[in-house]
């Protein structure tokens, strides 16, 4: 395909592939091998993993959710011992979220599983669609989270 693409296009094929891959990992995340995970609980432990000390407020806004749906949502990961609140050495007002070990366990696991369902998916690709795949994933991390150049987040 060595033919221009406009903005438009590039932007409207980005809107309409990305909700089904999503989807295709929710599927997965909600099938029999990590049943005990919703793709937002995913998403807040793996957020925690790569942002030592996050706030609830960091992790609210990363995921699009208000205050309290977060709040509820981490007190139900404080509950099932995958994430410990603690206060904030610099702030005692603001609380700052860490992985447990069984929360390093569980993500791991989560990701693993979901690493294998989307390397069965994209395994009939050929080598040099892979690479493209792999390249224009790595600058749309790099355009849509600049500070941290990678679309895993």
């Amino acid at each position: 395909m060595d033919q221009l693409v406009s903005i438009e296009d590039c932007a409207r094929t980005i809107l309409d592939v990305t909700p089904l891959i999503m989807q295709s990992i929710r599927s997965e995340m909600r099938s029999n091998r990590t049943p005990d995970l919703s793709v937002p609980q995913f998403r807040t432990l793996i957020y925690i993993r790569s942002h030592a000390k996050a706030s609830l407020t960091d992790v609210s806004e990363h995921l699009g959710l208000s205050l309290p749906s977060t709040s509820k949502m981490v007190d139900g990961l404080v509950k099932r011992d995958l994430v410990v609140r603690s206060d904030a050495p610099q702030d005692r007002r603001r609380m700052q979220i860490q992985l447990t070990a069984s929360g390093n366990a569980l993500l791991d696991q989560a990701v693993q599983c979901t690493l294998e369902h989307v390397g069965e998916t994209i395994a009939p690709l050929s080598a040099d669609q892979r690479i493209r795949i792999f390249e224009a994933m790595q600058l749309l991390g790099q355009l849509f989270n600049p500070g941290e150049g990678s679309a895993a987040n």
